[in-house]
């Protein structure tokens, strides 16, 4: 294989800036909860579903409900996202690069719905995504692989034909486990390597012939 077949991207952290939003609504959500968010946590929040954070506030707030928690956490984020969500560097240049070369490439993300469909209307809005899928759109999200299977075979294509672009442990596991190979681009935390995994530190350094040599390539330092 001379490229990858498609480009599955990564929203939160990757294509658009709001990692950081996200922690800031998971840490206001917790400190509501008499609780404070530390370092510790960054591993059950950043790059993990709405569900996924719910879920972990609540098991040191037990007497929350859940589904309570969840629906605060996402409304306020999709609050935040409207209010204006930045490109990450060098994503804009890419996603033309790749436009402009006829490589298909789609949006998997971890967000729900709403905040996938506000981004794309808002920030993304220009970009000619194949399809984009949300947290919403499969019966379990990531880490596990099912956004990235079910990525893949919407355009026709085993996985493996696929690059995947991340920025969180939890996104490069769900691509990894997929059988994706995968370009990590590190935002808030730091992404352990495995055979499949890439490394960039910015899409600055990143072009349609650096995602056609990833296909079948070693991973980079080992």
């Amino acid at each position: 294989m001379t490229g990858p077949g498609a480009v599955l991207f990564d929203m939160d952290g990757t294509l658009v800036d709001t990692e950081g939003l996200w922690w800031q609504v998971a840490a206001d959500t917790a400190a509501g909860l008499g609780l404070r968010l530390g370092s510790e946590d960054a591993p059950q929040v950043v790059g993990r579903s709405v569900a996924d954070t719910a879920a972990h506030l609540v098991r040191s707030a037990p007497r929350q409900d859940v589904a309570a928690v969840g629906r605060e956490l996402g409304e306020e984020f999709l609050r935040r996202v409207r209010r204006g969500a930045p490109l990450r560097p060098g994503a804009d240049r890419l996603l033309a690069a790749l436009a402009a070369q006829g490589v298909p490439f789609a949006l998997v993300s971890a967000s729900p719905r709403a905040v996938v469909d506000s981004v794309t209307r808002g920030a993304l809005a220009h970009v000619p995504f194949a399809f984009t899928l949300s947290a919403d759109d499969t019966v379990r999200t990531k880490p596990h692989p099912d956004p990235y299977l079910a990525a893949a075979a919407r355009l026709g294509l085993p996985a493996s034909d696929c690059v995947a672009v991340e920025d969180s442990p939890d996104g490069a596991a769900s691509a990894d486990a997929a059988g994706c190979t995968v370009l990590v681009v590190p935002s808030l935390l730091p992404v352990p390597r495995s055979p499949r995994r890439h490394f960039a530190g910015s899409l600055e350094e990143v072009g349609p012939e650096e995602l056609s040599g990833l296909a079948g390539a070693p991973p980079a330092g080992g």
